[in-house]
Order: structure tokens, then C-alpha cells, then sequence
């Protein structure tokens, strides 16, 4: 078998372990050079190779790619960016194959969320068609969790642990206050179509916390949300609400849809929490605070999960030894065996299966009222969250995040306009 370069690159939304997908393919890689060549990473995802603009990383150190595992973000650049069809934008699939060739690419490892997965999934599908077969292996991640077939998807585990820890502690200020102040927390957390992580806001019941969770999968119905909160409030002194992004009514409208959309298509959304505070103030006059995790949440490495960094790094490797094995149009994904004591496999799945499919919360994760989540669901959480990855520090108490060179290697084709 010649030698072929591997093309890497990083897609949509990054999270705290991102980057320890990118360690494992690399370095996975390195220590297969006599077969993989050298790896070429795209700056700003699957845009650095329809410009050509390829990061070269054997310019990188190996302690600085190993370094990446505690750093987070995405150390080449992400984008959003979804390639059309090929009926709708051949010339865009005519590129990549002419950046391929040019520099020897013969593996494509795609590092992102569902859009990623059909990215992959159709270069696969096409690349032998135009007469340059590319083995494109897909590497789950989205905080999202919201990819079907695997149990779980490396970034969320690390975001389930920051919302469910910061709703704690912002809940213990609430009750400390709530006598003569504020009553009501709200915290916006991220999840347009599945509330995988507000889920893990409803952990903190079990700390005796009077929580409320509005999720994507339950229609949001305001009268009863409102004698939710004044049952709580009465009952306990204070309530913490979690609302994802998603939250909608029943006619399907978001509750804080802009009326725009972004480059993939996406409702663009404007803050859930103010508008659920406001309905809270209008109803019951309490006094509130609201709060949107946003970025904080998914780039919090400081408090990442141990299991979900150990995955981001093997669902890395596992890619390339895949590929190396001739797969091509996978995925490979976590098979759960057991909760207690929580362990877990590599396996695999057609990108075919993968394309375009968005896995919601099952109704059996959901408490019957619909603001909270059941046991069922804790005992899947939990060892999501499991361990603490503390990232190293420095003397002045400053993390050690590794910001890599990213030299690009010296193009050879025309400029392209995208």
C-alpha cells in the first residue's frame, strides 16, 4: 500500500476535549508513518482545504500535540460551513479532490457534529465517483450529545459536569438569599433540538434543590410552568430553573427565535432565560436573576470529565486504526456494557445511519410533569461525569493551554472563491 497523508479537521461548535480527538489522531498517526505520511490539518475546518490553507503538524513538537489533551477549543479552527449537495455545488467536491491530490491525501478524518457526519459521509460517497477514493472516517463530537447510535458523544460528558455543578453552586447562593431576595435562578444552557444538557441541571435534586428543567422534547406550556415555579417557591423559598435554548411552544416556535437563521439553517436564537424570567416576573412578581452558560459551558476545561476526555482520545484513535484497517465511511462510536461499574467499548457505525439523524432525550429519561428528569436517566448521566481531568498550572496559578504554530505547508493550486 503507498503512502497517503492525512487530511484532520475540526467542525462546529468546539468543546473542552476537542482537541483531545485531534491528540489521538495524530499522534495515532505518528506512530503509524511507514503507512500515514504526514498529517495536514485544515485552518478553520473543511474551509482550510477548499482554500488549501493545510496547518502542518509535523512542525508541531510531540509534547505540544500531547499537551492538546488539556487544552480546549479547537487548536486549528473550527467553522460552519455545510457542504451542498453534489447536483447543487459540484465545483465545491471538485476542489477538495484537487487539494487532496495535490498533497497526497488519503485519509479524511472529519472531527465534528451531525452536519460533520453528512460532510463525511458524502465525500465518502463521492470522492471514488470523481476518480480519487479518500477513506473518510467521521469523529464524533457535539456537547450536543445528539448523535444516534452511539451512547454518548465525546464534549458532552465535560458539559453535563460544568452545568450540573454550576447549577448546584448557583443554587446554594440562591438559597442563602432567597429570604429577602432573589427567589427564582434561571440558567439558559445550549441544546437547540434535544435537552441532553439541561438533563444534567436535574441532577441537582439530588441534593435537595427545587429545580424546574424546560426541554426541547416537552412542548413549553406557560400556565402550567408558572404554578410549577409558585409550587416550588411556597414549598422551598426559591426555585433554579434550566432552560435550554431549544425550549418551544406547541406550535413549534422557539422561545427566543429571532426570525434569522445561521450559515447551516438554523433558527438563530436570542436568550431563552430572559424571556422565561420575564414571564416569571409578569406572573408571580418574583424577584429573579438569570444567567446564559453559552461559551463558558463547553470550553470549561478546568472542570472537564475524565471519562469524557479518555473517550475524546480514544474515539481519535480508534478512527485512524479504523481507516488504517480499510474501513471507510464510519463512525466510531461508544457501546455502554454496564452502569455500575461503568464501562464501556469501541464500536462502530455507517455514516449512512449517522447523516442527518438527531437523537432526542427518550420520554423514559423525562419525570412524568415533564421538569424533570428519572432515575433511568441519572444512572446514564452520572458516569458520563465521572473523574476530574484537571488541566496543569503554572507558578502564577494560570493553566498551561498549549497554542500550537500552525504553519501551512506552500500551496500549489489557484486561489478558489467560496
Amino acid at each position: 500500500m503507498s503512502q497517503k497523508n492525512a487530511f484532520y479537521a475540526q467542525s462546529g461548535g468546539v468543546t473542552a476535549v476537542i482537541n483531545a480527538s485531534a491528540c489521538g489522531v495524530i499522534e495515532t498517526c505518528r506512530q503509524h508513518s511507514t503507512r500515514i505520511g504526514n498529517v495536514l490539518a485544515g485552518r478553520n475546518g473543511i474551509i482550510g482545504a477548499l482554500n488549501e490553507d493545510l496547518i502542518d503538524t509535523s512542525k508541531e513538537s510531540a509534547q505540544d500535540i500531547a499537551a492538546l489533551k488539556e487544552t480546549p477549543s479547537g487548536a486549528f479552527g473550527s467553522c460552519r460551513f455545510k457542504l451542498k449537495s453534489l447536483e447543487q455545488n459540484r465545483r465545491e467536491y471538485e476542489r477538495l479532490i484537487e487539494v487532496f491530490q495535490a498533497h497526497n491525501i488519503g485519509y479524511f478524518f472529519y472531527n465534528g457534529g451531525g452536519d460533520s457526519a453528512d460532510t463525511c459521509y458524502k465525500v465518502s460517497q463521492l470522492s471514488e465517483k470523481m476518480g480519487y477514493p479518500v477513506q473518510a472516517i467521521h469523529i464524533p463530537k457535539t456537547v450536543d450529545n445528539d448523535l444516534p447510535i452511539t451512547d454518548n458523544c465525546p464534549g458532552f460528558g465535560s458539559v453535563a459536569k460544568y452545568i450540573a455543578v454550576s447549577a448546584l453552586e448557583a443554587s446554594f447562593d440562591v438559597r442563602s438569599m432567597a429570604k429577602t431576595s432573589t427567589k427564582v435562578f434561571v440558567l439558559e444552557v445550549m441544546g437547540r433540538h434535544a435537552g441532553w444538557i439541561a438533563a444534567a441541571g436535574g441532577l441537582i435534586e439530588d441534593y435537595g434543590i427545587p429545580v424546574l428543567l424546560l426541554l426541547p422534547e416537552i412542548e413549553f406550556e406557560q400556565e402550567r410552568f408558572v404554578a410549577a415555579v409558585k409550587h416550588k417557591v411556597e414549598s422551598h423559598g426559591y426555585c433554579t430553573v434550566v432552560v435550554s435554548e431549544g425550549a418551544r411552544y406547541a406550535d413549534g416556535r422557539f422561545l427566543a427565535e429571532q426570525g434569522t437563521r445561521d450559515s447551516f439553517g438554523h433558527a438563530q436564537l436570542g436568550g431563552a432565560a430572559p424571556v422565561v424570567a420575564e414571564i416569571i416576573r409578569q406572573s408571580l412578581g418574583y424577584k429573579y436573576h438569570w444567567a446564559v452558560a453559552d461559551y463558558l459551558q463547553r470550553s470549561a476545561r478546568h472542570l472537564a470529565s475524565a471519562t469524557d476526555l479518555e473517550q475524546a482520545y480514544a474515539l481519535g484513535k480508534a478512527g485512524v486504526e479504523m481507516a488504517l484497517a480499510g474501513k471507510n465511511s464510519i463512525m466510531p462510536t461508544i457501546n455502554r456494557i454496564s452502569n455500575q461499574p461503568y464501562r464501556w467499548e469501541i464500536g462502530s457505525a455507517d455514516l449512512s445511519d449517522v447523516a442527518n439523524v438527531e437523537k432526542t432525550m427518550p420520554l423514559s429519561f423525562i419525570s412524568a410533569d415533564g421538569f424533570g428528569i428519572t432515575d433511568e436517566c441519572r444512572e446514564y448521566l452520572y458516569p458520563l461525569i465521572q473523574g476530574e481531568a484537571y488541566p496543569q498550572y503554572d507558578e502564577r496559578g494560570m493553566p498551561r493551554y498549549v497554542v500550537l504554530k500552525n504553519e501551512l505547508v506552500r500551496k500549489k493550486l489557484k486561489t478558489f472563491e467560496l
